[in-house]
């Protein structure tokens, strides 16, 4: 069997799930790779085999990725055509190099057109590039991060206590970007699974008024839930700073290192009941129950989303 390539090691999902990757296979099983040199070095001096690579640019990829039987996509941080340029070169090189299946990291209902959800367009583009030159693949359907929520909670418990969006009552299986790490770690060593669609999901269907009393409950904070327009919605996050695309200027050590674009059609996606499928697909990958809201709020400091790393 070639080697179990892993992308994006310098991410916040990427990192993790390089950590859970060596405690399931010996180190000269893995490739990592990483466009920063200095997220490499630790693994690097370990003896894992490691390579710089831009996929902006399809250069160097295919020796990159020689000797690698699966590849795992992380999904690029940002939107829009540059992305999908991106993922297609990654696509084109691992089939170029005898690579045998792709995992990609995706959104849940990614493929429905009427998923209102800028993020999905990628999403879609991508899963069906793989599909079209014929890879086999596991296409993970990630849920909502919990940990972008959970800092989210705290930023209106600073603030004037009320936690305001445009999802109202729809649902949404939070799932930790860590367990997100672990279905990447498990879906590169299963053999279990040919061409499938993996909906990584959360422990329990919630609104954001459950969210915020799990919250509540935990912490002792009173904060409340109050729906506002996309349009507030949008106003808020211009007042935060956030850039509306990827393509616009991030601030360091922000609360919310994500576009409002995407936040707000992710939050009108929720809203219209589009996000709110329910598996046990996690468990069976991974052969453990996803994490729940409230352990994640009872442990808050290990679960916040974090910085944002990209230099795209």
């Amino acid at each position: 069997m070639g080697k179990l390539l892993l992308t994006g090691i310098d991410g916040n999902l990427g990192k993790q799930a390089a950590n859970y990757l060596l405690k399931l296979v010996e180190h000269d099983q893995v490739i990592f790779c990483s466009y920063n040199p200095e997220a490499l070095k630790e693994y690097a001096e370990q003896g894992i085999e490691t390579h710089v690579t831009d996929f902006n640019t399809s250069d160097g990829l295919v020796n990159a990725f020689a000797g690698a039987e699966k590849l795992a996509l992380i999904s690029m941080p940002f939107v829009g055509l540059k992305r999908q340029r991106a993922h297609r070169n990654v696509v084109d090189a691992a089939k170029e190099a005898g690579v045998k299946q792709i995992i990609y990291t995706s959104l849940v209902n990614a493929a429905d057109e009427t998923n209102p959800s800028v993020e999905k367009i990628d999403h879609n583009y991508t899963e069906d590039y793989i599909n079209s030159v014929g890879l086999d693949f596991i296409f993970l359907r990630n849920s909502q991060y919990a940990e972008a929520m959970i800092t989210n909670y705290f930023t209106y418990v600073k603030g004037d206590g009320v936690l305001k969006n445009s999802q109202g009552d729809g649902k949404m299986a939070y799932i930790s970007r860590k367990d997100c790490a672990k279905a990447v770690a498990h879906a590169l060593t299963s053999t279990d699974y040919k061409s499938a669609i993996l909906n990584i999901n959360g422990p329990e269907l919630m609104t954001m008024s459950d969210f915020v009393s799990i919250g509540n409950k935990v912490t002792g904070n009173n904060v409340a839930y109050q729906e506002i327009t996309d349009e507030e919605n949008y106003a808020i996050f211009d007042a935060m700073g956030v850039p509306r695309t990827t393509d616009g200027k991030f601030k360091e050590g922000s609360e919310a290192p994500f576009s409002s674009e995407g936040m707000v059609t992710f939050a009108q996606a929720i809203r219209l009941g589009k996000m709110d499928l329910f598996t046990d697909d996690f468990k069976k990958l991974t052969g453990q129950a996803p994490v729940t809201v409230e352990y994640m709020f009872k442990h808050a400091d290990d679960f916040q989303v974090g910085e944002r790393h990209s230099k795209d």
